[in-house]
């Protein structure tokens, strides 16, 4: 069984943008292994939470530990080196290939170049692609080469920011469902930002609702859908079961 991932924790965390509170003294412990979904509304908070873990956004107040650890100490380069951070602008370097893609964060770091034939099996595209430059690629092979870059470090705690959301309905199911068999086979720790309603639902142990900088609902996928998570919750839950019921309708 694979090794799980690290515990990620925020004690009191804050963070101010001008007059502006994106978040608001957050308290909450993401457990070691567990996959869980941030959702909420736009400018709740999600992705300047999200980043206070790799600390490209530093809270004011408050902070934030990986298996007890504050992020804050030591260097943020080393720190990154541990944290898979997967987004949804891929970013690619177009002037290199696969291959060199994949390796560029241990390249930077100065460790040993990474099994690119293994971390490319890891997210199903065949060793031959190692060759090819991003633009040769569909959207949905150059995320999975941005997911594979992620791991090349090792890392077993994963950010994700929307990591699915520029692609076709098809691919984004079918990639979601690929990185959730590997985070269950890699053993990770995996923090996701969405604002799918059903892509949470489906993907997650957890889901964690954001309004104005707060956590305001925690619960499984099975209590949101039994409405037992309260208001804002069920506003975000009833989306995909009113396009399932027009769905049905329409099948009818």
């Amino acid at each position: 069984m694979a090794t799980q991932g690290p515990e990620i924790r925020f004690e009191g965390v804050t963070r101010r943008h001008g007059e502006q509170v994106a978040v608001d003294g957050v308290t909450k412990t993401i457990a070691s292994g567990s996959f869980v979904a941030l959702v909420g509304g736009s400018g709740a908070g999600k992705t300047t939470l999200l980043r206070m873990v790799n600390r490209l956004v530093p809270p004011d107040e408050g902070r934030v530990t990986i298996a007890g650890r504050d992020v804050a100490e030591g260097a943020a380069p080393a720190l990154r080196r541990q944290i898979g951070y997967v987004f949804q602008d891929v970013g690619l370097m177009p002037h290199m290939t696969v291959a060199e893609n994949v390796a560029l964060p241990a390249r930077v770091a100065g460790a040993v170049a990474p099994d690119v034939a293994a971390l490319l099996a890891m997210v199903e595209l065949p060793a031959g692609y190692a060759d090819r430059a991003p633009a040769a690629l569909s959207g949905g092979e150059r995320q999975r080469v941005g997911v594979a870059r992620a791991l090349a470090t090792g890392a077993k705690a994963m950010l994700l920011d929307e990591p699915f959301g520029a692609l076709d309905p098809v691919t984004r199911d079918a990639l979601a469902r690929r990185y959730r068999a590997l985070h269950d086979r890699l053993g990770l720790t995996s923090l996701m930002v969405t604002h799918d309603m059903a892509e949470a639902l489906l993907l997650a142990d957890r889901i964690l609702v954001m309004a104005a900088g707060r956590i305001v609902a925690d619960a499984t996928p099975a209590d949101m859908l039994a409405g037992r998570a309260g208001a804002e919750a069920d506003a975000l839950v009833e989306v995909p079961a009113r396009q399932a019921r027009a769905i049905a309708a329409l099948r009818g």
